[in-house]
């Protein structure tokens, strides 16, 4: 008997559950490069959308199963399993396994406790014992880097290493609800990285510091998943953290479990790491490298910013990748590099928040930096007064330094007051005059959060829930003022005549002549994050009517998603793929239709398909040498390694990595470009 198509979740609402994919689809890959800055965003919104989207439409997480093929819907299948374990695969790849950045043994937490790997490696043990970890499950050979450079080819450099070293038997449901099971194979490379590094063929050594704030966001948003609760060590049953001391107790440990304990015990570390080497070597003040950035930092007087990109001498030492020097290749600050670095940092700095203040915080964030494993803040950043404040380098400190310059050079070097808009860039101290749609959008969400985190609001999946708790702090109320302003300006200047969104504008000259798809559901992202601010309704409404204009001006029947010109290929790119996962999972949230609205295209129902048929499409693929998301790994997401297998045993249209093209295979990462088309 055949599957019904809805299911009845607990908001009552009718969700589909099929996708038809458009006949002679065509998604082409046009670059293989990983660029982790766009990329990296993206993933942070298909996490968004993952779990916590399907979780807040009614779903039991339990129910869901890798091995289960759209079960319970296919929605929920691709929004819980697939979006959500690309977007953490994804992160591994790139820290774990592909090499392509200095070695965390070189950086400066490891340096500060003397520099040799041993150092690194008594670390690892005592952040496996916070977590209750066993130190032999540590994957070998793992390579974690303190950041990553702009951009890298993700095929492996040799053969990878496929001998199967254990087995398993599955029950496997395929998309048609046929039940086998199925004899899978564990292979060697599943817990030895040693064979997973990548080619270093079209490598940019260069900083740049969206591509920190990429990554940078991927780990805090994960370290705050992993470590916002607690389990206890011997069943590794999670529990709800009830103090922060719980893990004192010898019977509870760190982390909603031993595994994802430790996960989120690495990622903190190597946030710290990459936050430490923004705060001592990559502050530039239009001479030197290395400017001292301070808490009492005034731009007015003398401006510090991190500059655009940052070309690295690669070295080695303790037998791994070091920096060995660097020099400024393009000294602008751009707005695209600051929200991209506001955003996260300031997730940071409300995951390891301690002011007094703030009665509010989670008590197992607490007990993670009371001084073990994390260092504590002193107890000068953690009073009421922000004047004493002294630069440190513990993780709340360096966070709440950074956000403070960060903050300061959006709205002083950025922020052009009379037009009501952020720019592009700062150049030799003086501001542009071009906007950027894209990014004036994305600034609305890095500024929401920055603010959220400021008055103690939550932040991470809980990014658009109330509070009792409410500094209303001064910077939060500058940041909303902005806030105001910029969605006021995207709503007066930068939607055309015809009710799509330019791609940007000249102050005092004309508007762009593109009307991209990364603009239009950027605004909606944005201007969702500033009603979700504000509490105007008015930005609510013109975040609906931009949706429903797109839909009915460039939705293309021909390739079952939107084209910028229907009819026509359409180029995606890493942005493009983060601005729709993110409106469509807001216009989910918080723009469907209410009591006293009946736009059919704002029905829960219709925007389920749309998502799952863009995700299915475009990010899938028709084919396994199709699609944004070049690969898969092992399990999580569905896929396994048979002894008589194919590329895909899963059926989802993405291969393993080793079966993902290129000379050794592919990592579990994204495209930098592909066309869309109808063949």
């Amino acid at each position: 008997m055949a599957r019904p198509c809805f299911r009845l979740t607990a908001l009552s609402t009718l969700l589909a559950c099929s996708v038809v994919q458009a006949d002679g689809l065509q998604v082409k890959v046009l670059d293989k490069v990983f660029k982790p800055a766009g990329s990296m965003l993206a993933y942070t919104e298909f996490e968004l959308s993952g779990e916590p989207l399907a979780e807040s439409l009614g779903l039991d997480l339990d129910v869901l199963d890798p091995d289960q093929l759209n079960q319970p819907t296919a929605f929920d299948y691709a929004a819980g399993i697939e979006s959500y374990e690309y977007s953490e695969e994804a992160m591994y790849a790139l820290n774990y396994q592909s090499r392509m950045g200095p070695h965390l043994a070189n950086g400066p937490l490891n340096k500060a406790r003397g520099g040799k790997p041993e150092q690194l490696g008594a670390r690892f043990v005592e952040m496996a014992k916070s977590v209750a970890f066993p130190t032999e499950e540590i994957p070998l050979n793992i390579y974690p880097i303190s950041l990553p450079y702009q951009s890298g080819l993700p095929e492996f450099a040799q053969p990878v290493d496929t001998r199967a070293v254990s087995g398993d038997e599955v029950e496997h449901l395929d998309a048609n609800g046929k039940a086998t099971q199925i004899s899978t194979q564990v292979p060697a490379y599943f817990r030895d990285y040693a064979t997973l590094s990548w080619t270093e063929k079209q490598t940019e050594k260069q900083i740049n510091p969206a591509t920190l704030g990429g990554i940078l966001l991927k780990e805090v948003m994960w370290s705050q998943d992993f470590l916002g609760g607690m389990h206890v060590a011997e069943t590794d049953e999670e529990v709800e953290a009830s103090s922060s001391i719980q893990d004192q107790d010898g019977v509870h440990a760190l982390g909603v479990s031993a595994a994802d304990g430790m996960n989120g015990m690495i990622l903190t570390e190597l946030s710290l790491d990459k936050l430490l080497i923004l705060q001592e070597q990559l502050g530039f003040d239009g001479k030197n490298l290395g400017a001292k950035i301070t808490p009492n930092y005034d731009p007015e007087k003398e401006a510090i910013w991190f500059p655009h990109q940052v070309a690295v001498k690669e070295g080695e030492n303790n037998g791994v990748k070091s920096i060995a020097g660097l020099e400024v290749s393009d000294a602008r600050s751009t707005l695209r590099d600051t929200w991209l670095m506001l955003w996260p940092v300031s997730e940071y700095y409300a995951f390891s928040d301690q002011r007094k203040a703030n009665t509010g915080q989670n008590p197992a964030f607490s007990a993670v930096f009371d001084g073990a494993p994390f260092a504590a803040a002193p107890k000068a950043n953690t009073d009421a007064n922000a004047d004493n404040d002294v630069t440190a380098s513990d993780a709340f400190s360096v966070a709440s330094n950074l956000g403070n310059m960060l903050f300061k050079n959006l709205d002083t070097l950025h922020f052009n007051g009379d037009q009501g808009t952020l720019v592009d860039d700062n150049s030799d101290g003086k501001q542009g005059a071009h906007v950027t749609t894209y990014d004036a959008a994305y600034s609305l969400v890095a500024l929401s959060i920055f603010q959220r985190a400021q008055d103690a609001l939550p932040v991470g999946y809980a990014s658009a829930d109330g509070s009792d708790l409410n500094l209303a702090s001064a910077q939060g109320k500058r940041a909303l003022a902005i806030i105001t302003a910029q969605a006021d300006f995207i709503v007066d200047q930068l939607i055309a005549d015809n009710g799509l969104a330019v791609d940007g504008k000249t102050l005092g000259g004309k508007a762009d002549n593109g009307q991209s798809l990364d603009s239009q559901f950027a605004v909606i992202r944005g201007l969702s994050a500033a009603f979700l601010a504000t509490q105007d309704n008015k930005y609510r409404q013109a975040a609906r009517q931009l949706y429903l204009n797109v839909e009915k001006k460039m939705f293309d029947k021909s390739v079952g998603t939107w084209a910028s010109i229907p009819g026509q290929a359409t180029e995606h790119t890493p942005w493009t793929a983060a601005a729709i996962s993110g409106a469509l999972r807001e216009a989910m949230l918080h723009l469907k239709n209410q009591e006293g609205e009946s736009e059919p295209a704002l029905e829960l129902a219709e925007l389920s398909q749309r998502y799952l048929a863009w995700f299915r499409n475009v990010i899938n693929g028709p084919t396994t040498t199709e699609g944004m998301q070049l690969a898969e790994w092992l399990g999580d997401s569905g896929e396994h390694q048979l002894e008589n297998g194919g590329a895909d045993n899963d059926g989802d249209k993405v291969a393993r990595v080793t079966e993902a093209g290129g000379k050794n295979g592919t990592a579990m990462v994204m495209a930098s470009k592909v066309r869309v088309s109808a063949k």
